[in-house]
């Protein structure tokens, strides 16, 4: 990742207005901000929530809370906690995300 020069900034995330996006079921809720290339979210699933595509953009993933489970588009599955993160380059390895019980995330991509 190439991190453009841009200034010292501190986000309150309760400040940022969120974004509904709807998934294949459940939805999930986007807080965004964008530095030149670079974009920050905190994200949450509702329970039951499953993306609607295969995303290959690459992220950097922190789970803040819940239990976040991902499919590899190769079949390979992984179940993240609260503490655990994922890291994964642009058209690397396409993964699908879901939830049974909801997750908050923080994604740097």
């Amino acid at each position: 990742m190439d991190m453009p020069a841009f200034p010292f900034d501190v986000v309150d995330w309760s400040d940022v207005e969120p974004e509904n996006h709807p998934g294949e079921t459940g939805f999930a809720t986007w807080r965004v901000r964008k530095f030149g290339a670079i974009r920050v979210r905190q994200v949450e699933y509702s329970p039951g929530y499953r993306a609607d595509h295969w995303c290959s953009k690459g992220h950097v993933l922190y789970v803040l809370d819940g239990q976040l489970d991902t499919e590899l588009k190769d079949g390979r599955r992984f179940s993240l906690l609260p503490g655990q993160s994922y890291q994964v380059g642009d058209d690397a390895d396409a993964h699908l995300s879901s939830t049974g019980i909801g997750a908050k995330l923080f994604i740097v991509d």
